[in-house]
């Protein structure tokens, strides 16, 4: 299936590029009319979650015929018949009259292009988390978002929970006293092979548009059980590695407890990555300026994933010199306390005497869907809409600008977008888009 020709794309979504949205109010009763971009895997859950109770009118998947992946077009055709069906988002975007708002959840790469465009045709999105590949893309997302008035929100379910929103209510009321440093670690090693980018090109398979796939990325030939389902995570070209995947979940804790800023220095421990994949482990070390819930005018946080394991337990004196720490998790270290939580799960407090007599605040249910579909209703922003993930994605990203330049501490500026005290460095903050992808912005 042939998809718009570049001129047909600067004709058509391309032309809503230079012009603010007009957005109409939805009365909160009225079912928004809702589009997914790609509906396999991921795409499928978002899909599903983000129409329930609305109307799903469109989507699309670059690949149209039954894969591995869970859902997908095949499936989406079958549950939404009347749906209009693309494999070509930009296609979709030139036919949007009738959507209200958009999930995209292609891979990495692929995330700031259609949510830029989409928003400049006045539709509210929600985006897959990391919200972009680059920290550019993320600024300029946020920029945009805040002149267009559009509602956004990323995909960080994680943060609506009951669990997540605990441990941040704990840290604020001071459980533990003021955090001294923290700690986020995950077990996942997204990389690719050692050796690099394959020599093979194999057959495409049936329905599946490889130049669409490859979007913004350098053009390469399509090898088989190599980029996909999932296997691009790995690949610096279109993945974030496990900090995109993971460590954009685990960071939020920490950043929405102690309510830091982006980084002032980032320093990784160990290999740079080969020049086509992330590498399978990384400690990575963090210094944030000070809040009113730390000690001192910096916070240390160390990240760490895959191979280079978790932290050690005597980094707290209040913890079980058994315990067993998660596959996943912050590690919270106060002044009288410390509070490990687990990836998706719930706070635990050590020593346990803390809780002792402790009037536990109550945290109320929020579906992180229904707080998107509630921001469009109303001008009350979402909990993870762009103005507070792309900071997070801005965070959680240098640290794959820090792992190219081993043992180097990086000094960042935030407004600035820039390494002040590495120029090379600075050359990874966005990447050049492939001719005939170019939007203006990015």
């Amino acid at each position: 299936m042939a998809g718009p020709t570049r001129r047909q794309f600067l004709g058509g979504v391309g032309a809503a590029f230079a012009f603010p949205a007009i957005i109409s109010a939805k009365s909160p009763n009225e079912n928004l009319n809702i589009a997914s971009i790609a509906v396999g895997g991921k795409g499928w859950t978002d899909a599903n979650a983000a129409s329930q109770g609305h109307n799903l009118v469109a989507f699309c998947d670059v690949m149209t015929e039954p894969s591995t992946r869970k859902g997908g077009y095949i499936e989406a055709a079958k549950q939404w018949p009347n749906a209009r069906r693309y494999q070509d988002w930009r296609k979709l975007l030139d036919e949007s009259k009738d959507i209200d708002a958009i999930t995209i959840s292609t891979p990495d790469h692929m995330h700031a292009a259609p949510t830029l465009a989409a928003m400049r045709l006045g539709k509210h999105v929600f985006t897959q988390k990391p919200l972009t590949h680059t920290i550019h893309e993320s600024r300029t997302l946020m920029l945009e978002a805040r002149r267009l008035g559009v509602a956004t929100q990323m995909g960080i379910q994680n943060q609506s929970t009951v669990g997540h929103r605990m441990t941040a209510a704990l840290i604020q009321a001071g459980l533990i006293g003021k955090v001294k440093e923290a700690h986020g670690w995950s077990h996942k090693g997204w990389a690719g092979p050692e050796e690099g980018r394959p020599s093979q090109s194999d057959e495409v398979p049936n329905g599946l548009d490889w130049d669409l796939w490859l979007g913004v990325a350098p053009e390469r030939p399509y090898a088989d059980k190599i980029y996909q389902p999932m296997n691009w995570r790995g690949w610096l070209d279109f993945g974030s590695g496990t900090l995109g995947d993971m460590g954009i979940h685990i960071f939020e804790p920490m950043v929405s407890s102690l309510g830091v800023a982006p980084p002032v220095s980032v320093k990784s421990i160990g290999q740079a990555p080969n020049p086509e994949s992330w590498q399978p482990g990384n400690t990575i070390e963090y210094e944030f300026a000070g809040t009113k819930y730390t000690t001192g005018e910096i916070l240390p946080y160390v990240w760490r994933d895959g191979k280079a394991g978790r932290p050690p337990l005597s980094t707290s004196e209040y913890l079980p010199a058994d315990l067993k720490l998660p596959n996943q998790g912050t590690m919270f270290v106060g002044e009288k306390g410390a509070i490990v939580h687990q990836h998706g799960g719930k706070p635990k407090v050590f020593p346990n005497d803390l809780l002792s007599g402790y009037d536990m605040p109550v945290i109320e249910k929020r579906g992180h869907y229904e707080n998107w579909h509630d921001a469009i209703r109303s001008d009350k922003p979402a909990c993870a809409s762009f103005d507070f993930s792309a900071p997070l994605t801005e965070t959680v990203l240098l640290g794959n600008i820090a792992v190219r330049f081993p043992n180097e501490k990086l000094k960042w500026d935030s407004e600035t977008l820039s390494v002040t005290n590495n120029q090379q460095a600075n050359s990874f903050v966005r990447s050049e888009y492939r001719k005939g992808w170019e939007i203006e912005g990015l």
